[in-house]
């Protein structure tokens, strides 16, 4: 006894057949969608670059004073790449800070928008940001 399958597989679909727009009531998002926090490396090559900006300085002469490679100098401050605490120590003094300085200044970005967010939820209740508090 054979039996014959049709030449065409049965589709099952995963997703619901999308909905027209026309035909979707318009109703408002229930929560908010929760701001993402920045990244690490995004506020640093930020202050990075406004330092070196200014300053009036080139990426060219603050790299090869750092004696770090323009296109990666450039990377770290488009946030594009995480940068070791020694890449990061020797662009700080090519502008003329210290270490300390570049994190007391990535700091005071960082505190004012993870404060906003902690009235969210997000966050320990009662935390309080004295400090610089690096954890990995």
């Amino acid at each position: 006894m054979s039996s014959r399958l049709p030449n065409e597989a049965r589709v099952i679909p995963l997703r619901p057949a999308a909905v027209r727009p026309e035909s979707r009531p318009a109703a408002p998002p229930a929560h908010p969608a929760p701001a993402r926090e920045p990244l690490w490396r995004d506020l640093v090559g930020d202050v990075l670059r406004r330092e070196r900006l200014a300053q009036d300085r080139t990426l060219k002469d603050v790299a090869e004073t750092a004696r770090i490679s323009m296109p990666y100098l450039s990377e770290v401050e488009r946030g594009r790449k995480e940068a070791s605490s020694e890449v990061l120590a020797a662009a700080a003094r090519a502008l003329g800070l210290s270490l300390g300085d570049l994190l007391a200044r990535v700091h005071g970005r960082l505190v004012p928008v993870t404060s906003r967010q902690a009235g969210t939820g997000r966050g320990t209740p009662g935390a309080r940001h004295d400090g610089l508090c690096l954890a990995a």
